[in-house]
């Protein structure tokens, strides 16, 4: 039970600073100002003396509010962001330090499950209310909800988070026209054939559009950033900050690398050369057409609050494999049911399934997925055959109804495969280039070609790029290449090298950290605690005081794929899919 998502809006980012001590600093300015009213009255003419007149009550009062009033405000500006900011703030934790406090005291008294599924249902419903009602960077962590960032919310908060993946609220057309017309200069149809003013998806910063361009015909999806949303960005993640340092502590120190990335999504120029640089190498790496489609973006039409680029057509991964999921668990009841031939393989393979699925666990290897689909797929053929034979024989007689053919989208989806692409994809994009998308989360992830049967993934949003250099990229394939031999001494070792540093440097915390930031998560590992709760058990016994900033968005990948992966229940070690790739590179170096 997530205390992140007990907390309503969870922990998404850095402590602070400690505020200074502003008050003598700004008197101190107010008296040394040059427009201050001289307090000295000079003597008569021909007078030897000067009389200092004593200052008023009034003009003592007067002079002290308005340092008040100064440092206030200089306050809330440095601090808060503004009184803006801090009414966002107070009601932000108007909901937030209840729901936490209600959450903790559950804990304590270790209420029952039905109470807890309540407590769930209820705090999920207002969570999302005020998301909806603060938006910016709360739709952000309400989407990191959505994502089920490393297994650990539970599932009544990502169905209610869901809808946060890409139907967020939208601006009106009016507004998006006249930033598009402001970026560019000129009027929007002089530069797109038609512009859609519906919008396809609305996500924290902006929203996206389909259009047409006007010089060469080509379709494309449109970009646009909401006005004023990089101030109120920055005003919530200082709210989340000083949450986080107090209720969740444990949480402060990975966030700084995630706050920093955040806040580089807001210049659409620099998201469109990140697309381009990881659209290339994936590319040259002959990944993309092969296991995925990357949009091109369209450089000239970029601007800092609009991002033009190739459209790609399809729904999000996780939407398409759950009706998937659906759709073949009908078809292996209905198989179960019928209970075939003992040696049919249909049959063999729905009751593996239906068994695996029933009881939550793995689902099918893509080997199995892959002979489950060749099977349907020669079951089709001969099934459309018939339905050949029988409409060319008879069906053309008056009144007889013609059969119908079952096209290629009846077939399975491979999930397995696909989870195991995405891995492939980002582990080369971290392990090889170097270079790789930090945000993965499924809104970012589209699943292509599925009405046609031949589904492929399709990569959006590279908002969120992490560059490693040449020596931080190695040393992490030598990080995972030890996770996945178990060698906790090397990762322990290797740990050290990259900077991690506890108060007491325990070896046995710093591999289970290293295993669960990097590798995988499962109930064993966490000694049948809930995530979180076993984060801040080892916090408490071995307190963080430095990680490898460098990783934490590696970290941050591995951890939302392995939460896609759970949710199609095809859990997976990534130290392992990432080892062959990571022992390529170490070979092409002579390190290994």
């Amino acid at each position: 039970m997530s205390l992140a998502v007990r907390a309503t809006l969870f922990t998404t980012a850095r402590p602070s600073c400690r505020p200074r001590r502003s008050l003598p600093l700004y008197l101190s300015s107010l008296s040394s100002s040059p427009h201050r009213p001289s307090t000295l009255s000079t003597a008569p003419s021909g007078s030897t003396s000067t009389t200092r007149t004593k200052p008023s009550t009034s003009t003592l009062l007067l002079g002290a509010s308005l340092a008040t009033l100064t440092a206030t405000y200089a306050y809330l500006h440095t601090h808060l962001g503004g009184t803006q900011s801090l009414l966002r703030t107070v009601s932000f934790y108007s909901l937030a330090i209840p729901s936490y406090l209600h959450y903790r005291l559950h804990m304590f008294l270790d209420s029952p499950d039905d109470t807890w599924e309540t407590l769930h249902k209820e705090t999920s419903a207002r969570g999302l209310e005020k998301i909806l009602e603060l938006q910016g960077f709360y739709i952000k962590s309400g989407q990191m909800c959505a994502a089920n960032i490393g297994n650990a919310f539970p599932p009544v908060w990502v169905d209610t988070m869901s809808i946060l993946q890409d139907e967020c609220p939208a601006e009106e057309f009016d507004v998006i026209r006249n930033i598009v017309e402001k970026e560019y200069g000129r009027k929007i149809a002089d530069v797109f054939e038609s512009f859609d003013e519906r919008p396809i998806g609305a996500a924290s910063i902006g929203q996206v559009h389909r259009a047409t361009l006007k010089h060469s015909g080509e379709r494309v999806v449109v970009k646009v950033m909401y006005p004023g949303v990089e101030e109120v960005f920055r005003g919530d993640v200082r709210t989340i900050k000083l949450f986080a340092q107090v209720a969740q502590p444990v949480h402060v120190p990975p966030l700084i690398e995630i706050e920093k990335q955040f806040m580089t999504e807001f210049d659409y120029r620099q998201e469109a050369r990140q697309l381009e640089t990881v659209r290339e190498n994936m590319t040259n790496a002959g990944l993309v057409g092969k296991l995925c489609r990357i949009p091109k973006p369209y450089l000239d039409l970029c601007t800092k609050r609009v991002l033009v680029m190739e459209e790609l057509r399809g729904d999000k991964l996780v939407v398409e494999l759950k009706r998937d999921m659906q759709r073949q668990m009908k078809r292996m009841e209905s198989v179960l049911q019928k209970r075939g031939h003992e040696g049919d393989g249909e049959n063999a393979i729905a009751e593996k399934f239906a068994k695996e699925f029933q009881l939550g666990e793995n689902g099918p290897t893509a080997e199995e997925y892959d002979r489950l689909i060749a099977l349907l797929d020669a079951k089709r053929r001969v099934s459309n055959l018939g339905s050949l034979l029988f409409n060319v024989s008879v069906g053309w007689l008056p009144g007889v109804t013609k059969k119908v053919y079952e096209d290629k989208s009846a077939l399975p989806i491979n999930h397995a495969k696909l989870v195991d692409d995405l891995l492939y994809i980002h582990g080369n994009q971290i392990l090889v280039d170097g270079c790789f998308n930090g945000d993965p989360h499924p809104g970012n992830i589209l699943l292509l070609g599925v009405e046609e049967g031949k589904p492929q993934l399709g990569l959006i949003d590279y908002g969120q790029v992490k560059v490693l250099t040449k020596e931080e990229r190695l040393l992490f394939c030598r990080i995972i290449v030890a996770l996945a031999n178990h060698d906790k001494e090397s990762v322990v070792s290797l740990l050290k090298e990259a900077g991690y540093k506890t108060k007491y440097m325990d070896p046995n915390i710093m591999y289970r950290f290293a295993t669960l930031s990097y590798d995988e998560d499962n109930p064993e590992l966490t000694e049948g605690k809930h995530i979180q709760v076993y984060m801040e058990h080892l916090h408490d016994n071995d307190p963080v005081e430095h990680l490898p900033q460098q990783y934490i968005m590696a970290s941050r990948v591995s951890i939302l794929l392995r939460g896609l992966g759970h949710a199609v229940h095809q859990s997976r070690s990534v130290a392992k899919a990432w080892k062959p790739i990571a022992e390529q590179e170490l070979k092409k170096e002579g390190l290994l």
